[in-house]
């Protein structure tokens, strides 16, 4: 049984490490494709960060996905979940840097097009209560 297990984690890893290899293939062939049709340079770099960055996130959903199988289903000891607390809190501290030079904002940020909504109707509705 915990042959399987490891093999799935494996697989669960190679996913993931497949999924960032073809993120970065495919927004390579966009942005090329891209600038070879003469769209704006800037807009086709912009768009070829978010893509291959966008790959990395996911990428390493996956990989976190994977070590806590492993570590969970195959060796749960402290030391192993100490370890897969580590190897998590990088993980995710990487993803929301990225989110951060992706999208200007930290992940439990509103965009800024919703926070701008969120104060016109609260703007409203204190204007209509003070009636």
């Amino acid at each position: 049984m915990l042959e399987i297990i490891e093999l799935v984690g494996q697989g669960i890893d190679v996913t993931g490490v497949v999924v960032m290899v073809l993120g970065i293939v495919v927004s390579t062939l966009y942005f090329l494709n891209s600038r070879q049709r003469g769209h704006d340079p800037a807009e086709a770099y912009q768009n070829y960060r978010h893509g291959v960055g966008r790959a990395i996130l996911l990428g390493l959903e996956i990989l976190i996905v994977a070590d806590i199988i492993r570590t969970i289903a195959i060796e749960p000891t402290f030391a192993s979940l100490g370890i897969l607390a580590v190897i998590v809190l990088i993980r995710t501290f990487l993803s929301a840097t990225l989110e951060l030079e992706l999208e200007g904002r930290w992940p439990w940020q509103q965009p800024a097009v919703e926070a701008e909504e969120g104060r016109r109707k609260t703007a409203k509705l204190v204007a209509v209560n003070e009636r």
